[in-house]
């Protein structure tokens, strides 16, 4: 896949990103995905820029791959986060939880490709009028924050609304699913759960667990009322946050009390009854562990030969 844009554009090998998460998405796991060929990312969630610089150097201690940082825009330390992503040389960047438009100037002058993670089509042609370099189109199967709208429906609408590369996520888990998302137009996939169970992934042993052995249904969709829903498996922190939420008595300001610091409590403390335990839906399709270089080199193998084998069948 060595023609493909997005592997030109960021001098990797293969069309594979590992999903900034935030609390799971370290040095070592970033690390591990780009030497394994794929884009790792680190987290930089709400570190302050010192704790960011930390992760950043040690990535680059284990590996001379090119890596990337996900900047949470609403974090208290955005301002420090791309003062240190462009002190640090970091070739590219994915944005989420915010508009971009404020370090679009100071990131690209720093020579910081800007790759922005959207869930809609307006917000793809947003994107790409502030200059980014590709878009992630992120489906609402995915874990963690999520849109309204589905991965098939939505990577083929903003395919067909922008000139950029698009990287699809949501749902992707296997060559079946990176297949799909090249036959609607993608470029690239971005795998967050699939990544969760990678052996060099230093997420809690528990919450590796409970993904392993979650099936289709297992995950549950809550705070929508807040207005960032957000996707995890089903366990009594979401059965209580529901029935609050569902509680015409419960105010924003309590909701927000439950959730705060629930992820961090599953992925490091190993909380996984009344910690938040993001991921996917394809959760149900993840029942091994692997390294970084098994599952990228594995779904790479596996799109190619069915792609190619539809293309025979045409």
């Amino acid at each position: 896949m060595s023609a493909n844009p997005i592997c030109e554009m960021l001098g990797i090998k293969y069309p594979v990103f590992q999903g900034g998460m935030a609390w799971i998405a370290d040095a070592d796991l970033a690390a591990a995905v780009s030497n394994a060929g794929g884009l790792g990312i680190i987290a930089a969630m709400n570190s302050n820029g010192e704790q960011l610089r930390a992760q950043i150097r040690k990535a680059k201690e284990l590996t001379d791959k090119p890596f990337g940082v996900n900047l949470m825009l609403m974090s208290p330390y955005i301002d420090e986060a791309v003062e240190v992503v462009c002190q640090e040389k970091i070739s590219v960047v994915t944005t989420g939880a915010g508009n971009p438009a404020k370090y679009m100037e100071q990131l690209k002058n720093a020579g910081v490709k800007v790759i922005c993670v959207v869930a809609s089509v307006a917000l793809a042609v947003m994107a790409q009028r502030m200059g980014a370099s590709a878009v992630v189109a992120e489906g609402c199967e995915s874990g963690g924050h999520v849109g309204d709208t589905t991965t098939m429906a939505l990577v083929p609408q903003v395919v067909d609304a922008v000139n950029i590369p698009v990287i699809a996520a949501g749902g992707i888990a296997d060559g079946r699913g990176m297949a799909a998302a090249f036959m609607l137009g993608a470029k690239a996939v971005q795998m967050g759960t699939r990544f969760l169970t990678a052996k060099e992934c230093n997420v809690h042993a528990n919450y590796k667990e409970k993904v392993l052995k979650a099936k289709d249904r297992d995950t549950i969709v809550t705070g929508k009322s807040l207005g960032h829903p957000v996707r995890a498996l089903k366990n009594r922190m979401t059965r209580d946050f529901q029935a609050k939420e569902n509680d015409p008595l419960s105010t924003p300001d309590e909701l927000e009390k439950m959730g705060a610091g629930a992820l961090r409590r599953a992925a490091i403390d190993g909380d996984v009854k009344t910690g938040s335990c993001m991921c996917g839906q394809i959760a149900g399709l993840v029942n091994s562990e692997g390294t970084c270089e098994e599952i990228i080199t594995g779904i790479c193998r596996d799109a190619k030969a069915l792609l190619e084998k539809k293309c025979e069948e045409l």
